[in-house]
């Protein structure tokens, strides 16, 4: 997927008129403890506590100048890219609803109602509640935002290019770790590079409870997988977006799966050497950089933390768990 300079000029100025760009932070404890140097993007400092704001923002502002304008907007989440619908529907006047699974997280939930959406609760995982949504969209004739679009990816590339820029010609991190949920987040990572000329190599990260794009990817077709995390639900996809995996083959090194345990250890690390809340999924591509930190021992790698949204009693467990252990 390729964007215009025209394009991704007119994204930046979407995001930059309602954020500015995010820090980005090399952490002294995370180099003493993993023996490279990590480059952090903190994505968790965004005006919703996560990336998909950019995506919302972007395909908002285009959908609002679409003729028929919608009236009403539904969508599907586990969080974050429900409470980036919610952002920017109330910034363009729209009505939004929301589909989530039962048993969804609770903080998010009440963030996303806190945002003016109508939240519904359908089924037992993410792909059933994105099968209930476009089900309502067509009985109510309302505007389907999917999880994974053209103009979702324009928005959320703008904080891959302010990732890549940052650093000089060839100075780039040797690879940088992408947590995968349905896919924008990677995709918009290879778009970012190609518009930049950056030479970082792109590693794509699931949960080893939700394997479904690491399994299409060794396949080389769609293969769906059953969801079992109980701590990445940004990354709880039971089936992989097409689109997404054609990039996922040709853009990743490779793609590896982190276990919750990882995931855990990598939140509670990221606590006590940055202070910085991270959810399961904004985790995840630190997990990976412990898991793989032999394959570049002398070189920098950066990560996104692309979300701090996890629920109080949640994040409570997960440092406990540390104190229990030790």
């Amino acid at each position: 997927m390729r964007f215009t300079p025209e394009e991704v000029e007119r994204a930046q100025g979407v995001v930059y008129a309602a954020m500015p760009p995010t820090p980005q932070y090399s952490w002294p404890l995370l180099r003493e403890r993993l023996g490279i140097r990590v480059w952090v993007k903190h994505e968790n400092h965004t005006p919703v506590g996560a990336f998909k704001v950019r995506g919302g923002l972007v395909y908002f502002e285009q959908l609002d100048r679409a003729q028929p304008r919608p009236a009403g907007v539904i969508s599907a989440t586990r969080g974050n890219h429900g409470q980036s619908v919610g952002w920017a529907a109330r910034k363009y006047g729209m009505e939004a609803t929301v589909v989530v699974p039962h048993g969804n997280s609770v903080e998010k939930n009440a963030a996303m109602r806190a945002l003016g959406v109508r939240l519904i609760e359908h089924g037992e995982d993410f792909q059933a509640a994105r099968e209930f949504a476009a089900e309502l969209a067509r009985e109510r004739g309302l505007h389907m935002v999917p999880s994974f679009h053209r103009n979702l990816v324009q928005g959320v590339m703008t904080y891959w290019i302010e990732f890549f820029r940052s650093f000089p010609p060839g100075e780039e991190p040797a690879v940088v770790y992408v947590p995968i949920g349905l896919g924008s987040g990677f995709t918009a990572a290879a778009a970012a590079r190609a518009h930049t000329g950056a030479k970082s190599k792109l590693v794509g990260v699931v949960s080893a409870h939700a394997t479904t794009y690491l399994d299409s990817f060794r396949q080389q077709q769609v293969v769906a997988s059953p969801v079992a995390t109980q701590l990445a639900d940004g990354m709880a996809c039971r089936l992989a977006e097409d689109e997404a995996l054609q990039i996922l083959l040709r853009e990743a090194q490779d793609v590896v799966a982190v276990t919750d345990d990882e995931v855990a250890e990598a939140m509670r690390i990221l606590f006590t050497d940055t202070h910085n809340v991270a959810e399961g999924a904004g985790a995840a591509g630190l997990a990976a950089a412990i898991r793989l930190r032999s394959r570049w021992p002398r070189e920098a790698v950066g990560i996104a933390l692309t979300g701090g949204n996890v629920d109080r009693n949640v994040f409570g467990r997960v440092l406990a768990a540390a104190d229990q252990a030790g």
